[in-house]
């Protein structure tokens, strides 16, 4: 059902936390790489197992390049002369496929306790989002756009899964060989050594300023993927579509959505491309090191140092294995910092405070009360409302006792849907108190409430699947039995029954497979099968037709008997035999009484009728 507050949803979000759409930089979120790691505790022992293995690959990452210079000093060049040492090289060669199957081996595991791990975790991120998503109030999501929502649980948390699943390995791994390989340069030539590592701290502080670049185009290549996300759900829904089509938009529609496409392209290739002079120009500085070690490695000898063919030999590929975990560490740090711009708009929402929450002592509900509402004084503000503007609701109060009618009236705007909505704890009030069965609803666990409230708006909301498994939200455990007798009670099961697959015909997206009418029936059906104490209908009929209409309000009537009826009308004829008619003007209640003696008193409520009848 639609929940939009009636003052209009396209005010522009204004929580600090939230309404980021336009902004290029990341959020500041405190600790973020200690909570980052707090997400791998649950799984510290498969992951320690992971980076045991790392290093014991990294270690033997090492061993060929010493192996081969014990192959040419020992095998085939012996110190002693005499041609070559056969034993000697075919124990060399032996360690050497010994080191390489054990490396193979120990990889295969540890890539499977990573992939096991991340993906875990990954999964973990995007169930806790998830879930503070549904704790949210509805505030939050009036002033969202679906599509930003979407795309933190998809688009973010999918760019930061491959940190998730490689970088902490991928880091450990990579300096263990670093070391291990730095170490074996200068068993090999301390001067050779030293002549390699001089270029480094230039080159990682070069990495550090392209990688707060590319995090910066992270941000903003994220959050155009947002907007084209909300702007997909908008104009590819049922909805969209046809507003699209009646407007004659397609070609405009179209045109919006190859810009958006032509801008994620260029940030994307921005994005791709920073850094990338950058490792080009590491690689080929890099790749000239061996040939300075050629050069620098005839002086030394020509000066006397003792280097044999082993050695340089060994050195070099020592040298060119080195190249790979450098490279490796450098792209793994633009990954983490790029990576730690998707993990601050994450943990932004994770970081979300729901405005309607349990108390920390919640209080029993009164059994025997279950069913009586009671407004004192409530004053209500929406949450993008202006200081200088007037609340929705203003002081407020009424008494609804169980098995009453109450309904409320007046002009569009006058605080008729917010009272709905108080009633269902959807909203807080801002001042004053509301209470249910007896107690006030912020003392009273929520689920409590939504146990025992049943909602029917204007436009009941239903999901792409079957009738069945619509009716089925409400209840998920009820019979076929349970499901007709609900729909009889609704009007609607006669009808259900002509379509051809019955309770299994499939309602499409909002249900626009099925008419106004039909689908209004179907959620008072659902109501039916939560069997709720309260039940809200907020102007449940105003969008019918007149035959619509009457099919629906005997469903009404019928779902009505035996509960305390909330009722939010348009059309006036449809409250007459109310017990209680509250007429509402600017968020204050300005009458109350039968439909009788408001008509008799010929205030508001009187003109209001006449007009309607009109």
């Amino acid at each position: 059902m639609t929940m939009m507050h009636p003052r209009g949803m396209g005010r522009g979000m204004t929580d600090e936390s939230v309404l980021r759409e336009q902004n290029d930089s990341s959020p500041e979120v405190p600790h973020l790489w200690r909570r980052i790691g707090g997400l791998f505790m649950p799984y510290r022992v498969p992951l320690i197992t992971a980076m045991v293995l790392v290093l014991i690959t990294a270690a033997l990452g090492v061993a060929p390049a010493l192996l081969t210079q014990q192959a040419f000093d020992r095998g085939l060049f012996p110190t002693g002369g005499g041609g070559p040492d056969l034993v000697a090289l075919w124990w060399v060669a032996g360690a050497m496929v010994a080191v390489l199957l054990v490396s193979a081996a120990i990889s295969v595991w540890q890539t499977w306790l990573t992939a096991k791990v991340g993906n875990s975790v990954t999964a973990d991120l995007r169930v806790r989002l998830f879930e503070r998503l549904q704790e949210m109030e509805l505030a939050f999501f009036a002033r969202t756009k679906t599509g930003e929502v979407q795309s933190r649980l998809q688009n973010d948390v999918g760019g930061v899964a491959n940190t998730l699943q490689n970088t902490f390995t991928s880091i450990v791994g990579n300096i263990v060989t670093t070391i291990a390989s730095v170490v074996a340069m200068f068993v090999l030539s301390w001067q050779l050594a030293v002549l390699s590592l001089i270029i480094l701290p230039p080159l990682l502080i070069l990495q550090r300023r392209v990688g707060q670049r590319r995090a910066r185009i992270a941000t903003k290549t994220q959050q155009s993927l947002a907007n084209m996300t909300a702007m997909t759900q908008e104009q590819l829904s049922v909805s969209g579509v046809l507003l699209t089509k009646t407007l004659g938009r397609e070609v405009a529609a179209s045109a919006d959505h190859r810009d958006a496409n032509q801008n994620q392209v260029r940030l994307q290739i921005e994005q791709a491309m920073a850094g990338q002079r950058f490792f080009a120009f590491v690689g080929v500085v890099m790749a000239l090191i061996p040939v300075i070690i050629y050069v620098v490695t005839g002086y030394l000898i020509t000066g006397g140092a003792t280097l044999t063919a082993g050695t340089i030999v060994a050195f070099t590929s020592v040298n060119t294995q080195l190249r790979r975990p450098l490279l490796g560490l450098m792209r793994t740090g633009l990954d983490v910092q790029t990576s730690k711009a998707l993990f601050a708009r994450i943990f932004e929402y994770l970081n979300l405070q729901p405005a309607i929450v349990d108390p920390a002592e919640p209080k029993p509900l009164q059994a025997d009360r279950v069913g009586e509402i009671e407004f004192e004084d409530v004053v209500f503000r929406y949450p993008d409302q202006r200081p200088d503007e007037p609340a929705t609701l203003r002081g407020v109060s009424f008494t609804a006792k169980a098995g009453n009618f109450v309904a409320f009236v007046g002009a569009s705007g006058a605080g008729k849907s917010t009272i709905a909505y108080l009633t269902a704890r959807l909203y807080d009030a801002t001042d004053g108190v509301v209470k249910f069965a007896g107690t006030d609803v912020k003392q009273l666990r929520r689920a409590d409430i939504v146990a025992n409230v049943g909602m029917v708006s204007q436009e009941s909301y239903l999901v792409h699947a079957t009738i069945a498994e619509n009716l089925r939200l409400a209840k998920p455990g009820a019979t076929l039995e349970e499901l007709e007798e609900a729909c009889r009670k609704a009007s609607i099961h006669e009808q259900i029954m002509s379509f051809p697959d019955a309770y299994e015909t499939v309602v499409g997206e909002r249900g626009y497979r099925l008419s106004g009418g039909e689908k209004q029936r179907i959620a008072i059906a659902r109501v039916l099968l939560k069997d709720p104490a309260v039940l809200v209908l907020d102007e449940a009929t105003s969008a019918l037709d007149a035959v619509s209409e009457r099919h629906v309000q005997a469903a009404i009537d019928e779902a009505s008997r035996g509960r305390t009826v909330v009722a939010i009308a348009h059309r006036l004829s449809t409250i007459r035999d109310a017990d209680v008619i509250h007429v509402l003007n600017h968020g204050e209640i300005v009458e109350r009484g039968t439909h009788e003696e408001l008509l008799a008193a010929g205030g508001a409520y009187a003109t209001l009728y006449a007009e309607s009848a009109d």
